[in-house]
């Protein structure tokens, strides 16, 4: 087991494509080390160990019998559970949708099946997507394997860590505000928001929809981009799809390891993004990295982007706002949990109550913060000033692109922190994002990739590219190359780092 699951997901795929290794044993092996470790992290709601096997076994078959298959065919994949599937409950890890069946794939999982992929298991997250810990999940904390008394991020912290933790070589997830790039800086892995609109979302339950993207996480850049070739491309049933002609992005991550990628690079670095906030051990390992890119000939070059500072406030009332509007589905007439009021009472009295049980404080807070955004009389004073606000953050993006080809910032202002810690505070979660929202408010794509532990805690630390829209594969060009210096730096990839079985069965027994 051990070796299969310590394999890139790149390494994995050539040694099924040989025939040395069958994708039953790899499946089997990444279904072993998630019930060995899996009770300590609970970076999962749901396994289907039968029938990924099943999977698993169809691909065997259809390899030995000679078929051409995907690069990626026969390699285990852990899916977020924002992503609704048929042969697994789809939660959003919400009371109010416990045990939901959905009767189709989304497509991101529909195109991932399709390359032969083998689904393992469906991810813990922040209930609907609303949180940067997987702290709010109703389905209890995901741990961060790195140190099991602290939060993995979120609200994709599941997925980081099934990737992290051995669990899964490849997983999807889903960015609204930094939910695949920050629980991969807190937990050592590499994580992609694409251009929005490069990913399908049909299928994906929505949280805010003019800011949700899907998009790979995985443990080295190459994996990542491998991922998103599978599911990049339009799709005719979400209404936001590009109907664009997309670069390989693998390609170009081969591209960035073996030339000279860096070399005349221009690399911004935005000074409203460098917070007073921002741990020492972070910023330290951020001036390492830029020193490194200078070295190799990039150009750093400081970039000023006045309506940053607004971002976060923006944020959160567009987030709210769009959020109020989607979750109003969840009505206990159509489907999901219903509660009956004692004594009976009308349909608004079973909403209600539904409403009441089935979602979370954070939930409950988002939506009545939202719904009074767009109230009468708020509408324009609030929601209508944030899209101004937006909208200004997109032409500072703009400005920036025209005098550098990448920027680079800290993916987390820190690093992760105790489980419990921001109880009581939402405002630390939700300032915590204040790298990575910009890129939601304009639509472009960002890459978080390790570079380092912060000295102070020993922590992983995540480095973030931003790049125009469109040019999803020039930051696999430059995250590649970035991750090839910090491996030449420490002398083995980042990923190896990662505490083994036995460090955190360590962790457990010292909690």
């Amino acid at each position: 087991m051990g070796d299969l699951i310590r394999m890139t997901a790149a390494e994995l795929a050539g040694v099924l494509a040989t025939g040395e290794v069958s994708s039953e044993e790899a499946t089997r092996a990444h279904l072993d080390r998630i019930a060995e470790v899996d009770g300590e992290l609970h970076a999962f709601l749901a396994t289907n160990h039968d029938a990924s096997l099943d999977a698993a076994r169809a691909i065997d078959a259809r390899r030995a019998s000679g078929e051409e298959l995907g690069e990626l065919a026969g390699v285990p994949i852990a899916i977020k559970d924002v992503l609704v599937t048929t042969d697994m409950p789809s939660t959003s890890g919400s009371k109010i949708l416990e045990g939901y069946r959905s009767p189709y794939d989304a497509t991101a999982v529909a195109k991932a099946r399709a390359a032969g992929l083998i689904s393992i298991g469906k991810t813990n997250m922040d209930e609907f997507a609303m949180g940067s810990s997987t702290e709010n999940s109703a389905y209890g904390v995901t741990r961060n394997p790195w140190a099991l008394d602290r939060v993995p991020g979120g609200s994709g912290g599941g997925s980081a860590v099934a990737v992290s933790a051995f669990e899964a070589p490849l997983a999807l997830g889903s960015d609204t505000g930094g939910s695949i790039r920050q629980p991969a800086a807190l937990t050592g892995t590499v994580g992609v928001k694409p251009t929005y609109g490069g990913v399908s979302r049909y299928g994906a339950i929505a949280l805010a929809s003019s800011l949700d993207q899907i998009g790979p996480v995985a443990r080295t850049v190459l994996d990542t981009a491998l991922l998103h070739d599978v599911i990049v491309g339009h799709d005719r049933h979400d209404s936001t799809s590009l109907d664009h002609e997309w670069p390989s992005m693998a390609a170009a991550a081969r591209d960035g390891v073996n030339g000279d990628s860096l070399r005349g690079l221009r690399v911004g670095v935005v000074k409203q993004l460098m917070l007073e906030g921002v741990q020492p051990g972070v910023k330290a390992r951020f001036e390492e990295a830029l020193a490194l890119l200078s070295a190799q000939g990039a150009e750093i070059i400081e970039i000023d982007a006045p309506h940053f500072e607004y971002a976060v406030a923006a944020y959160y009332l567009i987030l709210p706002a769009e959020a109020s509007s989607n979750l109003a589905k969840f009505d206990s007439v159509r489907f999901g949990l219903r509660v009956n009021p004692q004594g009976g009472g009308t349909v608004e009295d079973v909403m209600s109550a539904s409403r009441a049980e089935g979602f979370g404080a954070e939930v409950k807070r988002r939506i009545i913060l939202g719904t009074y955004a767009l109230s009468a009389g708020y509408y324009d004073a609030y929601y209508g000033s944030a899209q101004k606000v937006r909208t200004l953050i997109q032409r500072d993006f703009a400005a920036a692109f025209a005098q550098v080809d990448v920027i680079a910032s800290p993916t987390a202002p820190t690093t992760a922190w105790r489980l419990g810690e921001h109880a009581g505070d939402p405002m630390q979660d939700y300032l915590n994002d204040a790298t990575t929202i910009p890129a939601n408010l304009a639509g472009i794509p960002g890459l978080s990739l390790p570079i380092g532990t912060a000295v102070e805690d020993g922590l992983p630390v995540g480095l973030q590219l931003l790049a125009p829209a469109y040019e999803d594969a020039r930051l696999y060009r430059a995250g590649a190359a970035v991750e090839r210096i910090i491996e030449e730096r420490d002398g083995a990839p980042f990923w190896a780092q990662t505490p083994s079985l036995a460090g955190i069965t360590a962790g457990k027994a010292a909690l």
